[in-house]
């Protein structure tokens, strides 16, 4: 029971860094005067400085390579590049919804493939979160939303998904993180060179991307590496459909935003939702 409740303790913990990740970005890109390359560059870069200090203090020597998992850097990639670009031209609630929607079918896919067979209590509360989350970022206007934003979203969706699976088999989560985000640190380079070079750098911006990078990505990636194989791969697709409601708490206490009826109902859903997936059934 101790160590349930602490998994349960230590995933929390990284949804709320997933949230966080997500302020982060959204600031960064509409306030703090930053591209979407030249964001995905700074934050990898903070990451890797981060994890490989935490790998070398940790093992008290430097650190020693580890070979390139492709799927896994093509994954993270994938990630870091659709979730930046699409924010762009994208509402932030409609994103949500696409990219935790996405998650959840990809990693329910995921399941399904490696032979796992969900209780029917875990399918039902996965539909009742996505209902809270679709009612929560639903817009109340006329939708617009452009071919290349939904399939840069999407794609960020397949990518955490992808990077999600491979991870429930990660021995060592740290030292796993930490080459991750060095091998995909040219990509973001090389996408920032091809696409980047005139996007506008605020020293407000770069801040965010350095917290969302280190902290954030880097550390809150690497945990979640750690608490992956005690989740089975449904239940860790359903935790996650908590951030965005984990979103709005932190939207309300740190940026003052007002927290809503609609909101709070659409919240309600969500994490029962969640509580419902995961319960002992009889």
């Amino acid at each position: 029971m101790a160590k349930l409740k602490g998994i349960g303790l230590l995933t929390a913990v990284v949804m709320v860094a997933f949230a966080a990740n997500s302020l982060l970005n959204r600031a960064a890109l509409l306030d703090g005067g930053m591209g979407p390359s030249a964001f995905s560059l700074i934050r990898v870069g903070a990451g890797v400085f981060t994890l490989l200090i935490l790998l070398a203090l940790r093992d008290k020597t430097l650190p020693k390579p580890m070979a390139l998992n492709l799927p896994t850097v093509a994954g993270l990639s994938a990630y870091m590049l659709g979730f930046s670009f699409a924010y762009v031209s994208m509402d932030a609630g409609l994103g949500a919804l696409i990219l935790f929607g996405g998650v959840q079918i990809t990693m329910f896919a995921g399941a399904l493939k490696a032979g796992e067979r969900p209780p029917v209590n875990r399918w039902l509360g996965m539909f009742i979160s996505l209902g809270g989350l679709a009612y929560l970022v639903w817009p109340s206007d006329e939708i617009t939303l452009s071919a290349s934003a939904f399939a840069l979203m999407s794609l960020a969706a397949l990518g955490w998904g992808a990077y999600s699976l491979i991870g429930r088999g990660v021995s060592d989560p740290l030292k796993a993180t930490a080459w991750n985000f060095v091998y995909s640190l040219p990509v973001m380079a090389l996408a920032w060179l091809a696409l980047g070079t005139s996007e506008p750098v605020s020293q407000h911006g770069v801040l965010l991307a350095v917290a969302s990078g280190a902290i954030a990505s880097g550390m809150g990636y690497a945990l979640w590496y750690s608490v992956l194989p005690n989740l089975g791969t449904t239940v860790a697709g359903l935790a996650q459909l908590s951030v965005p409601a984990i979103a709005l708490a932190l939207g309300a206490v740190f940026l003052g935003e007002g927290i809503t009826l609609h909101a709070l109902l659409a919240a309600g859903m969500i994490l029962g939702g969640i509580a419902f997936g995961i319960a002992r059934l009889r």
